[in-house]
């Protein structure tokens, strides 16, 4: 697996935030992604990029996970979708290629090199869905970023 050092940009995103239990995590996503996609189009407002899941602090049997999608410019609330941002960040990541079920493997790799590297976890992390079931039923096809914000020493970016 390739993981890098790279820094991330800010940037404004749409998307409904709460905390659901971790076996709740695809049903969240079925109703938030077309609810926050309605929300920016009647806005006038057209997604700039892949879905996104946004996880604060670390997942235990619950999560609080914010998704959406990016936007091109700050989002004026509307109903429980939420404008924020991604924060600008120097983030390790690593991109995933496959089925969401084999998405903790990759975590772990993610993990132990962020350890290996002597970073630091900051208090967030993301995903980033580049391709999935709406493109392509083959999950072999699916891509996902994992993007976690990192604080240390400064390491060799690949």
């Amino acid at each position: 697996m390739d993981i890098h050092l790279i820094d991330v940009q800010e940037q404004p995103v749409a998307g409904v935030r709460q905390r659901v239990r971790m076996d709740e995590i695809t049903t969240v996503f079925d109703t938030a992604f077309p609810k926050v996609l309605g929300a920016i189009q009647q806005a006038g407002g057209v997604p700039a990029g892949a879905p996104y899941a946004r996880y604060f602090g670390m997942p235990s049997d619950t999560v609080d996970v914010e998704v959406g999608f990016p936007v091109t410019e700050p989002f004026a609330a509307s109903g429980d979708v939420i404008g924020s941002t991604l924060p600008a960040a120097r983030a390790a990541e690593a991109v995933h290629t496959g089925s969401y079920d084999k998405l903790p493997e990759t975590y772990k790799v993610l993990e132990a090199w962020i350890v290996e590297h002597n970073l630091q976890v900051l208090d967030e992390s993301w995903e980033i869905y580049e391709a999935g079931p709406d493109s392509d039923p083959d999950p072999a096809t699916w891509r996902t970023r994992v993007v976690f914000p990192v604080s240390g020493p400064q390491v060799e970016r690949s």
